[in-house]
């Protein structure tokens, strides 16, 4: 079993910056894909980055390419998520995600309880 504890969602204004860190705990996921999703109001949830279990195969959302850059620390349990050039239209919550490598990517069999990033004009 894995737990997932997202961290440093918050108020931000537009064009700012934010990291997300999700850290996990019950077993070392370094052979585990992660990523991120999030949920805006009345949306439904949307893929938002994601990463193979070493870090070498990165995807993205069209809407996040260039502004947002998904990185791990294996040895840490821990992904991240950097947000930069934000804009309301990225306000939501944001999930993280991790599970076993199928294929070329990985089920997201785990999930963190979330946090808010809010991002004010």
């Amino acid at each position: 079993q894995v737990q997932l504890v997202e961290s440093g969602g918050g108020l931000v204004q537009a064009g700012g910056s934010l990291r997300l860190s999700c850290t996990a705990s019950g077993r070392t996921f370094e052979t585990y894909g992660a990523g991120w999703f999030r949920q805006a109001p009345g949306k439904e949830r949307e893929f938002v980055a994601g990463s193979r279990w070493n870090g070498g195969s990165t995807h993205y959302a069209d809407s996040v390419k260039g502004r947002f850059t998904i990185s791990r620390d294996n040895a840490g349990n821990t992904v991240y998520l950097q947000m930069n050039s934000l804009n309301p239209d990225d306000t939501a919550v944001y999930y993280c995600t991790a599970g076993p490598p199928v294929g070329s990517w990985y089920r997201a069999d785990y999930w963190g309880q979330g946090t808010q990033v809010t991002v004010s004009t």
